[in-house]
C-alpha cells in the first residue's frame, strides 16, 4: 500500500479532468472513465465554414463517449432538428450517428451537435453553412422589356393596333411588374436589328430577364419554308426576302443576346413559324410546373436554368389586327393576364400565361429554342 499512494497523487494530479477513479479490487485497478467528455466527429461538414448553392443539405455526425451517451442532438440556428433516434449497429466506431437533411436559409446558417454523457457532461461543437445563390434574385434581379410596335408600313397594308398594344403592354410591365422598358414604333429591318444587337452588347447579371414582344406583320414563305417579321421598309415583291427578318436569324440573334433569362412574343402572322417544326408540321406545348413550394423558393426555382423561351399569336396562319382604336385579340388576352397580376402569389408563369391565350381563335403557339434548358421558366412578378 506504500507504493499506491504516490500512485494516486500523480494521477489525480495530471489527470483530474477525467475523473478517473482508482479503486483496488481482488488485487486489480480498474478506472471509471464515465466522466470523461464525449467527442465529436463531423463527417459532413468537415470544415467550419462551408459555401452552399442548394437549400437541402445532408448533415452526418459521429458522436463516442468512453463511458454511457445519454444524448446527442442536432441543432440549426438554434433550434433543435428532430428527435435522434436509436444507435447505429455495431463497427461503426461511433456510439451514435446522426444523419439529417437540413433546410437551409439564405446566408449564415449555424449547426450544431450538443452531446451529454449519463454523468452529464456535455460536449458542443459546431459548422457554419453560407447558402449562396438565392440572395442576388430579390436584391439584384432587373427585368428588361423591349419592344416593337410597326402599324405603319411604306409598301404594305398599314395596321391599326400594333404600336397601341406595344404602348400598353410596355406602361403595364413599368408600373405594375418594374420591368425597364423600351418601345420602338414603326422601325425598319436595319433598325430592328441595330436594337436587338444594342441590347446583345448589354452586360447582365445572372437573374436578370429579357422580354422582347413584336407587334405588326408578318410572312411566310412556302418556298424557303420559312417565316419573316416585316420591318417598315419590307418590299411587297421581294423574292429573295432581303428586305425581311429571317424567323432563323431571329432565334440565332436572341438566342446569343447573353441575358441567361428570354422571352420572346411574336403578335404577327405565321408568328408560329419561328418554330421551324411548324413551318413543316405541327406544334408543341409547355412544359411542366412546379408546385407546393414557397412563392420565395418558386421563384428562386424557376430562374435557375437558362431560358430561351417564346409564345406567338398564331401558328401557321394568319391573324387578326383586331377593331381600329382597341388591340389584337391575343393583345388583349396577354394585357388581360398581366391585369390579374399572378392571382394570390402575384407571379405570372409562363405556363398560366398561355392558359389566357388558349381560347382565341387563332390558337397561340409556344415552345422554346436556341440554348433552353429543362424547368426554365420566365416570371412576371407583380409588386
Amino acid at each position: 500500500m506504500k507504493l499506491l499512494k504516490p500512485f494516486l497523487f500523480v494521477l489525480f494530479a495530471t489527470s483530474a479532468s477525467f475523473a478517473q477513479v482508482v479503486s483496488q479490487k481482488s488485487n486489480s485497478i480498474t478506472l471509471d472513465l464515465s466522466g470523461i467528455t464525449p467527442s465529436i466527429t463531423w463527417m459532413t461538414p468537415q470544415t467550419y465554414e462551408t459555401s452552399v448553392t442548394e437549400k437541402l443539405y445532408s448533415v452526418k455526425v459521429g458522436v463516442k463517449s468512453e463511458g454511457k451517451l445519454k444524448s446527442a442532438d442536432l441543432y440549426l440556428n438554434d433550434q433543435l432538428v428532430g428527435e435522434s433516434r436509436g444507435f447505429k449497429p455495431a463497427g461503426t466506431g461511433y456510439d451514435k450517428v446522426i444523419e439529417r437533411d437540413i433546410t437551409l436559409k439564405p446566408g449564415d446558417n449555424i449547426i450544431k451537435v450538443v452531446a451529454t454523457s449519463m454523468d452529464d457532461i456535455t460536449s458542443t461543437d459546431m459548422r457554419v453553412l453560407k447558402m449562396a445563390g438565392t440572395t442576388p434574385l430579390a436584391s439584384n434581379r432587373t427585368d428588361y422589356a423591349l419592344l416593337f410596335g410597326n402599324d405603319e408600313y411604306d409598301e404594305w397594308t398599314d395596321l391599326f393596333n400594333p404600336v397601341k398594344d406595344a404602348q400598353t403592354i410596355a406602361q403595364e410591365l413599368k408600373e405594375n411588374y418594374g420591368f425597364q422598358t423600351e418601345v420602338v414604333l414603326n422601325a425598319t429591318t436595319s433598325e430592328i436589328m441595330a436594337k436587338l444587337r444594342e441590347y446583345a452588347k448589354k452586360s447582365y447579371q445572372p437573374n436578370d430577364q429579357l422580354f422582347i414582344f413584336f407587334a405588326g406583320h408578318g410572312q411566310f414563305d412556302e418556298i424557303f419554308t420559312e417565316g419573316y417579321l416585316v420591318g417598315k421598309d419590307s418590299k411587297v415583291n421581294d423574292p429573295g426576302k432581303t428586305s425581311y427578318i429571317s424567323h432563323s436569324t431571329l432565334r440565332t440573334v436572341v438566342n446569343n443576346i447573353p441575358a441567361n433569362h428570354i422571352f420572346l412574343t411574336l403578335d404577327a402572322c405565321f408568328g408560329g413559324t419561328f418554330d421551324p417544326m411548324v413551318a413543316r408540321a405541327g406544334s408543341r406545348g409547355m412544359d411542366d410546373m412546379y408546385s407546393d413550394i414557397t412563392r420565395s423558393e418558386f421563384i428562386e426555382r424557376r430562374l435557375r436554368w437558362k431560358t430561351r423561351k417564346y409564345v406567338t399569336s398564331g401558328g401557321k396562319q394568319y391573324v387578326a389586327d383586331g377593331k381600329p382604336g382597341g388591340h389584337s385579340p391575343f393583345a388583349r388576352k396577354f394585357l388581360q393576364a398581366l391585369r390579374d397580376y399572378g392571382g394570390q402569389d402575384k407571379i405570372l408563369t409562363l405556363q398560366e400565361l398561355q392558359g389566357y391565350l388558349l381560347n382565341l381563335r387563332m390558337e397561340p403557339h409556344a415552345g422554346e429554342f436556341g440554348d433552353n434548358e429543362p424547368g426554365s421558366d420566365f416570371v412576371f412578378v407583380a409588386r
